[in-house]
């Protein structure tokens, strides 16, 4: 694949005693769009984690533009480029929206300044002043994400990004992850709702049990519904 921009190889993870993650290989490409499929357990978020160095052990390589990123801090990964918006979206409730928006430091140039993240979600400018505790669970999604586009950071690992929320704000989501990806973002997504990522997403890996089991481009998703049924078990 040309010009990736993350490629993981043998990656494997523990949560103490627990070997979550079991030699996971996978690449993004740089612009691409690029979703984790797999049941309840599989290692998909575990797998954004690790790439984050946010678990208590890992081995294996993890590649981001080229450079191993295995043994570094978590501080230093984002620093390089990567951000997390985590399922729980981490929304610091005392402080505004534009507080929130403004609190993680910016790591490059590229990002999104305020009065564009405003025009890909307008319910963030009518909310500016709010408080985070005020915010709907569709407001602090898009918060989450357009504090992260605000750092410069040009991969974006976004986790479980429309659980829970309604249709109509689902779709603003979709709209979203278009957008930036046309903006030159790359996305690695983790979605129970694979109807949602095939809207977004480019190519798909499946996971269970801790590894990759396929592989399946966007392209090639209707001939694969049988095949990703089993899988899923939908």
């Amino acid at each position: 694949m040309a010009d990736k921009l993350l490629q993981v190889r043998g990656l494997n993870a523990w949560y103490g005693e627990s070997h979550i993650l079991q030699g996971v290989d996978l690449d993004v490409a740089e612009g691409e769009v690029v979703t984790l499929l797999g049941r309840n357990g599989a290692g998909k978020t575990t797998t954004l984690k690790s790439i984050m160095g946010l678990v208590g052990r890992r081995a294996g390589s993890v590649q981001f533009r080229g450079g191993e990123t295995i043994a570094l801090r978590s501080d230093l990964i984002a620093r390089a480029g990567i951000a997390l918006c985590p399922e729980e979206r981490g929304i610091f409730a005392s402080l505004s929206v534009f507080e929130n928006l403004m609190l993680p430091p910016v790591v490059a140039p590229g990002g999104l300044d305020v009065p564009t993240l405003y025009e890909l979600f307008p319910n963030l400018k009518e909310r500016s002043r709010s408080q985070g505790t005020r915010l709907s669970g569709g407001e602090q999604q898009m918060l989450a994400i357009a504090r992260i586009l605000r750092t410069g950071a040009r991969l974006l690992l976004l986790d479980e990004p429309t659980e829970g929320l309604a249709p109509v704000i689902v779709q603003q989501i979709g709209r979203t992850i278009r957008a930036i990806k046309q903006r030159g973002f790359t996305v690695l997504l983790v979605e129970q709702n694979f109807h949602f990522a095939a809207t977004v997403a480019d190519r798909h890996y499946v996971m269970e049990h801790g590894t990759i089991v396929d592989m399946i481009r966007n392209a090639d998703l209707a001939n694969a519904m049988d095949k990703l049924h089993d899988y899923l078990g939908v």
